[in-house]
């Protein structure tokens, strides 16, 4: 293969990826505005400024179109708690609680995010896409959280065995779901802040251990 037939084919490959995309981000904009009912195929293309046809070569089906968006919604969310991560202090705790913080925050803790999710959500067991995309949402969050956790307490010289560390990613995604679920349906019942505060604390009392690091809180 020669240079010049590689930089085409990566180019088209970029294209291709960039498309898809804006497909998705007008999908979202369709569910958000309209409901997944409203989230007519004919919509989106008129959102997206394509033709039916061109959606139905990227995705074949809506279902597949659906399950991507599904997964994009998701992705995002744990992108933007990951990015708390780089800011944070170089210690385990402060690591945890920076990611909790994150996401019971702003951008994260947004109605915007709570529509989508509710439209969603209704088609998990009744869709195997969607199934399979709520699936890997939870399990890649979690399992990011439970390395969050064990990091914690072995930082607190406290044990860390994954059967135990298991059952708190558990019950801590649990945690910050419904807080997450009340910011965003009533947030204007809070002040600023309260909620991952009270998120911090309900975490520190089930691990058993402080989220605040020498010299000050986390």
């Amino acid at each position: 293969m020669t240079e010049q037939t590689a930089t085409r084919k990566s180019f088209r490959r970029e294209g291709e990826d960039k498309r898809r995309e804006d497909l998705i981000a007008a999908t979202l904009a369709c569910v958000a505005e309209r409901g997944l009912a409203g989230a007519t195929v004919r919509e989106i293309a008129l959102r997206a400024d394509v033709t039916p046809g061109l959606i139905r070569y990227y995705f074949p089906t809506k279902d597949d179109l659906i399950g991507a968006a599904y997964r994009a919604v998701m992705d995002r969310m744990t992108v933007q708690a990951g990015a708390a991560l780089e800011n944070a202090p170089d210690d385990a705790r402060a690591r945890l609680s920076a990611f909790v913080t994150a996401n019971l925050g702003q951008p994260i803790m947004d109605p915007n995010n709570l529509s989508l999710w509710a439209g969603f959500i209704a088609l998990v067991h009744a869709d195997p896409i969607m199934a399979a995309a709520h699936r890997d949402g939870y399990l890649g969050f979690r399992d990011e959280l439970e390395i969050l956790i064990r990091e914690a307490l072995l930082a607190a010289g406290r044990p860390a065995e994954p059967h135990h560390t298991r059952r708190h990613a558990i019950a801590i995604n649990a945690i910050i779901d419904g807080l997450w679920l009340e910011g965003c349906l009533a947030g204007d019942m809070f002040a600023e802040g309260e909620l991952a505060e009270t998120g911090v604390s309900a975490i520190e009392a089930v691990l058993g251990i402080s989220l605040q690091i020498e010299g000050g809180a986390v």
